[in-house]
């Protein structure tokens, strides 16, 4: 939808990804006035390794989109942890693939289904203050720059922090991580590539590479690497580690011999892109009056993983029912922030949880232990349901535990 953009709605919600369609679903069904806008058309690509764990799942039975989503998603129903020595342990879990092209178009069809207007493509250039309150916002489309009048506004806009930047919430202009991701057609790997496989190696740079089955024969090949911006220049800038994706990519090619076969005899559909990552909830504001920030904006992605999806709608599901509550500003986002607070703790285990990726080693360990030990796997089970924490394998009573005779 291109034209016909209103003047005024109760809430403006800024990117049409994950956490944006959510928020404005959530506040559509309750009968809110919402206006949805996206700086591209849909269906468009998203830079993403497209995984949906069980938070992800849980987030669309709430949306009513559970059905619709996993009729076209490829299920699965281990993650494959596969550690530098070649080890592998195959973690059961409620898992799907399903690419960000689709199921963020399922997405935004549901808010407007729900009630929420779309619109396409309008970019967001600056908010609209009045005494220092933001009351809208200003749109470029194509040819033409619009204001657009709310109660409330909500910014969705993904890791690239420019409309943060822009709104005055941004703390940190570098991303996390960095990801490099493309698709592969290989129908030869259909049936032996079943489980999300994930491998560490120390020759990977303190990052990872994935495998993940896609529909029709296509597989989601990426690598990530975490705390890819740690280092700090004299100036006390930090700047992305001395590290090349590409290379890193093809070095996962070299040790994995599903990535090779994928890359020697495999049809490439699309291009291999990169994306920046936010993660542990850090980097952004979530709020001023009349604005709220969720989704990967503010760091929702979960470090160690990458996983994001699940924890994109979380938070747009929050920000809607903060402003649903009603109240003040202050007492909006008094409520929103409290609620991300709830989630930080589960992030910052995700944090210590990237030792894995600082020390491959450790992930041989594990894996080792949990081949031998059923206690072990069904932590790992337990981590993707969220019912045990990461950080607990890593640390330093959790390392001692996976070094005892097991019993």
């Amino acid at each position: 939808m291109t034209d016909t953009l209103p003047d005024a709605c109760e809430v403006l919600v800024v990117g049409a990804g994950p956490a944006g369609s959510a928020c404005a679903h959530w506040l559509a069904r309750q009968g809110r006035s919402v206006v949805l806008v996206d700086q591209h058309p849909f269906p468009r690509d998203k830079v993403c390794g497209d995984g949906l764990i069980p938070d992800a799942l849980h987030a669309l039975q709430r949306l009513g989109l559970f059905d619709a989503v996993m009729a076209r998603a490829q299920p699965a129903q281990h993650v494959a942890c596969i550690g530098p020595r070649g080890g592998r342990v195959d973690v059961p879990g409620r898992l799907a693939v399903l690419p960000r092209r689709e199921l963020d178009d399922l997405l935004k069809c549901g808010a407007e289904r729900a009630g929420a207007r779309f619109f396409a493509p309008w970019r967001f250039e600056s908010p609209l203050e009045e005494d220092g309150r933001v009351v809208g916002a200003l749109l470029r489309g194509p040819d033409v720059t619009r204001p657009l009048r709310a109660r409330w506004t909500v910014l969705a806009t993904g890791a690239v922090p420019r409309a943060m930047l822009a709104a005055g919430l941004c703390q940190r202009h570098t991303p996390s991580g960095v990801a490099l991701r493309g698709y592969v057609r290989h129908p030869g790997l259909v049936g032996r590539v079943r489980a999300l496989e994930v491998l560490w190696h120390k020759r990977l740079r303190k990052g990872y590479g994935w495998i993940f089955p896609a529909p029709g024969g296509v597989f989601n090949i990426g690598v990530g690497l975490a705390h890819s911006h740690a280092r700090a220049g004299a100036d006390g800038r930090r700047t992305m580690a001395d590290v090349n994706l590409r290379e890193m990519f093809a070095t996962f090619g070299d040790l994995h011999a599903p990535a090779r076969e994928l890359l020697a005899h495999g049809e490439w559909v699309g291009e291999l892109k990169g994306a920046p990552l936010r993660c542990s909830l850090e980097g952004a504001r979530s709020s001023r009056p009349g604005m709220l920030a969720t989704g990967e904006a503010v760091g929702s992605t979960y470090a160690f993983t990458g996983e994001g999806i699940g924890k994109a709608l979380e938070t747009g599901l929050l920000a809607a029912e903060a402003l649903l509550a009603g109240g003040s500003d202050a007492e909006v986002a008094a409520r929103y922030h409290a609620a991300l607070q709830v989630l930080k703790p589960r992030f910052d285990l995700y944090e210590r949880a990237n030792q894995i990726n600082d020390h491959p080693w450790l992930a041989d360990l594990v894996i080792w232990r949990a081949r031998r030990d059923p206690r072990i796997l069904r932590r790992m089970a337990g981590v993707l349901e969220e019912t045990n924490n990461p950080g607990h394998l890593v640390s330093l009573r959790g390392l001692t535990k996976l070094l005892l005779p097991v019993r």
